[in-house]
């Protein structure tokens, strides 16, 4: 089961290489489909206004709200071990 991660991003944010590199490491062990959308984008000013971030990135998974600004590793990481292990074998 793939995960759908969508990164908001701004020009000017210091945290956006960070998140990357994290869900590049995770990658490697995890299905992951990642996605970055531009603040001034029309998608980025939709789901900026849905969520209110004070920080950036956004990080949604799967259209939820998972973190902003700096990327909490073992919180994400927790979770797609769940919705790993969650998976019924054969699928």
């Amino acid at each position: 089961m793939t995960t759908r991660i969508t990164i908001v991003t701004t020009p000017v944010c210091h945290f956006q290489e960070e998140v990357r590199q994290t869900l590049d490491a995770l990658a490697r062990d995890y299905p992951l489909e990642v996605r970055e959308v531009a603040l001034d984008s029309r998608e980025g000013h939709a789901l900026v206004n849905a969520h209110r971030p004070a920080m950036m990135p956004l990080v949604l998974v799967d259209d939820v709200y998972l973190s902003e600004g700096p990327l909490a590793r073992r919180s994400l990481e927790g979770l797609l071990l769940a919705r790993h292990e969650a998976v019924p074998a054969g699928r």
